[in-house]
């Protein structure tokens, strides 16, 4: 804009001097002079407003402006209406377990299940207290009582040998079960019997043992040292009825049992354990009848 109306100022400048000096009275040349070229003069009046030029091109849209501040929160508009409903959505993930409710009125009884297996014994309980006293009860043996036991010493010193040795001094004979005249124990109730022997020596060796049937259960062996000396021995025997039980010297010559009714003594004894249980159902069903 500037740059048209300086070129518009110069063209009336260099065309129209003779105008311009007429219009301040002084007397020019119509010819042209060379000359510097004056100062400006002041601007004329301005002109009458001309036609609007034509639009300019639309120019690049400028950035956006900064957000303005958040608006007061608006009346509350009225409800809409109801759409329709949507498509039903897929279930969502467990919530936390509620609280639980008030209890339900209690149901009728059911059927009475089947008994189930036995459980683990427990722990044993505090003992109880004392019962009373039963009524007292029936021994199926009634009221027989089996006994057999015997203790015999002897009064005579070296007695034979190879054959039953008689101890002829009867200390105990429960039931008369040996027999003093022969030296042999017979039994009369089977069941399971003890035999022992302690016998003096003197003088001589000892060679003794048990013999139950004819047969040595046991034998011992001690030899004299020259003083007085104790052999013993014991053993447990089951005996049916009839069967025989002795002592007996069982090599020549080493007979040292030695006797002395003053001061020492040689003994043989024995004595029923206990009685065959067989034997004593027998006479327990006998007793009955």
């Amino acid at each position: 804009m500037f740059v048209f109306l300086y070129v518009t100022s110069f063209a009336i400048y260099t065309s129209g001097q003779t105008l311009l000096s007429h219009f301040k009275g002084e007397n020019y040349s119509t010819k042209y002079v060379c000359s510097i070229p004056g100062l400006p003069g002041p601007a004329g009046l301005p002109g009458s407003q001309g036609s609007p030029g034509p639009h300019g091109r639309i120019g690049i849209p400028g950035r956006d402006g900064r957000d303005g501040r958040k608006g007061e929160k608006g009346e509350k508009g009225n409800a809409g209406l109801r759409g329709k409903t949507g498509p039903v959505g897929q279930p969502g993930m467990k919530g936390d377990q509620g609280e639980p409710g008030k209890k339900g009125p209690s149901g009728s009884g059911g059927f009475k299940g089947d008994i189930g297996p036995i459980g683990l014994a427990g722990l044993k309980g505090e003992k109880g207290e004392r019962g009373k006293t039963g009524l007292p009860g029936v021994c199926k043996c009634g009221n027989i009582i089996l006994k057999s036991a015997f203790s015999v010493g002897i009064t005579t010193s070296y007695p034979e040998e190879r054959i039953p040795i008689v101890f002829n001094k009867v200390l105990f004979n429960e039931g008369g079960h040996y027999n003093p005249s022969n030296g042999k124990f017979i039994c009369a109730i089977p069941g399971i019997y003890y035999f022992s022997y302690d016998i003096t020596l003197a003088n001589k060796h000892l060679a003794i043992g048990l013999v139950h049937n004819g047969k040595f259960r046991i034998k011992t062996f001690d030899a004299n040292t020259g003083n007085h000396d104790v052999a013993s021995g014991s053993t447990v025997i089951y005996l049916q009825p009839e069967d025989e039980v002795w002592l007996e010297i069982f090599y020549t010559d080493q007979n040292g049992l030695f006797a002395d009714p003053t001061w020492a003594d040689s003994l043989f004894s024995g004595f029923l354990l206990y009685v065959d249980t067989d034997y004593l159902d027998t006479l327990s069903d006998e007793d009955e009848l």
